[in-house]
């Protein structure tokens, strides 16, 4: 069968340069039009994450029995029809019901674009193939800022970087219906006879350790801009993490398969805490934004390094439905961090919310040496 991974790959990345292009523009957007402080920001970068956390599951269960197809194309029509929510919003209320359809739509883009992805690889591949392909993903998110701060720059104003989102959203739908190639009806939908059917034996410790890590990246891309407002480099904060986290996803993702997803993340989560710290206590525009790349690099790797795991803990079997599962506790982590993040922000100070930021990447690691290598009865 020949699968279109190239324009899989493109799909899912204009998807979320889309979404990410929202994160750098709510956090002062929300304010600006329906006032509130970081509490309210947080939220509105949040809730879509709720969405996404619910719907990934149901997606790659869809997918895993050749369903990617027309999953992928109501993933995008979703993703647009939540871009201009958010644009022509009147209020907050209906804002935040536009995220979680947003939310919604990215989360069926990449875990139904992912099984289809892997039809027919080698279980042996599966892991690197996978850590490749989330590079659209990751790449769009980190890449979306940088390209809302551009427009903004060159254009004037946020309203076009709305527009560009739709735009963006509705990309992957054209992709997707020009193509031949289609998963096919491989087999019958499986039944879901409880929600446990719904998460896979040995998905759990890499999610949870994928949700912490989720939670520091949330509390970046919630509250970065607004920490770093008096320092002048609001604008550029985001595009530097970016940078970093692409420079080193494509330079460093040899390095899960050389030494394993369980030393990378360890690896990675200490940077990140490091990180975090310095974000934390540093006051001065240079310090700030080293602490920013440095971030970015111990975010970089965090993904590939949970596929690895995961598939090596599933041992390769569904793996639509476990990687949708395992990106959910991304997006659980993520949802937490915005709201939790800005209230705590709001009372003590963004330094505290790095802080805590910083414990979570900590926790991470004790999961990391806590966790067995397989599950006990994968199914």
């Amino acid at each position: 069968m020949d699968i279109p991974v190239r324009r899989l790959w493109l799909a899912v990345l204009c998807g979320y340069l889309a979404f990410g292009a929202t994160l750098q523009v709510l956090p002062m957007y929300v304010p600006a039009t329906f006032g509130g402080g970081a509490a309210a920001s947080g939220t509105a970068v949040g809730i879509a994450f709720l969405a996404t956390a619910c719907a990934r599951p149901f997606a790659g269960w869809l997918a895993d029995a050749g369903w990617s197809r027309p999953v992928v194309l109501t993933g995008g029509v979703l993703a647009a029809i939540g871009g201009l929510g958010q644009l022509f919003a009147p209020q907050l209320s209906v804002l935040l019901v536009a995220r979680l359809v947003m939310g919604a739509g990215e989360a069926a883009l990449f875990s139904a674009a992912l099984p289809w992805v892997l039809t027919g690889a080698r279980v042996g591949r599966r892991g690197q193939l996978a850590g490749w392909f989330g590079l659209s993903m990751w790449g769009g998110l980190a890449g979306g800022p940088v390209l809302a701060t551009a427009l903004v720059r060159l254009v004037g104003g946020v309203e076009v970087v709305w527009w560009v989102v739709v735009a963006l959203c509705l990309a992957p739908v054209v992709l997707v219906a020009t193509t031949r190639s289609d998963p096919g009806r491989s087999e019958p939908l499986a039944r879901v006879r409880a929600l446990r059917d719904l998460v896979p034996s040995g998905v759990q410790l890499p999610g949870a350790i994928i949700g912490l890590a989720a939670y520091c990246y949330g509390t970046v891309a919630a509250l970065l801009v607004l920490r770093s407002a008096h320092l002048w480099i609001a604008d550029y904060a985001l595009t530097v993490f970016a940078v970093a986290f692409l420079l080193l996803r494509f330079a460093g993702s040899p390095l899960v398969d050389r030494f394993g997803g369980r030393l990378v993340a360890l690896a990675t989560a200490a940077v990140e805490i490091v990180a975090l710290l310095g974000i934390a206590l540093a006051d001065d525009p240079a310090m700030v934004l080293g602490c920013t790349a440095l971030a970015g690099f111990g975010m970089a790797l965090v993904y590939p390094a949970g596929v690895s795991m995961t598939l090596d803990r599933v041992r390769g079997q569904r793996p639509g439905l476990s990687m949708g599962v395992m990106t959910s506790f991304w997006d659980l982590g993520v949802l937490v961090a915005g709201p939790l993040g800005g209230l705590i922000a709001e009372r003590s100070g963004f330094p505290a919310a790095f802080l805590v930021a910083a414990a979570a990447g900590l926790a991470s690691v004790g999961v990391l040496l806590r966790m067995p290598r397989r599950a006990r009865s994968p199914r």
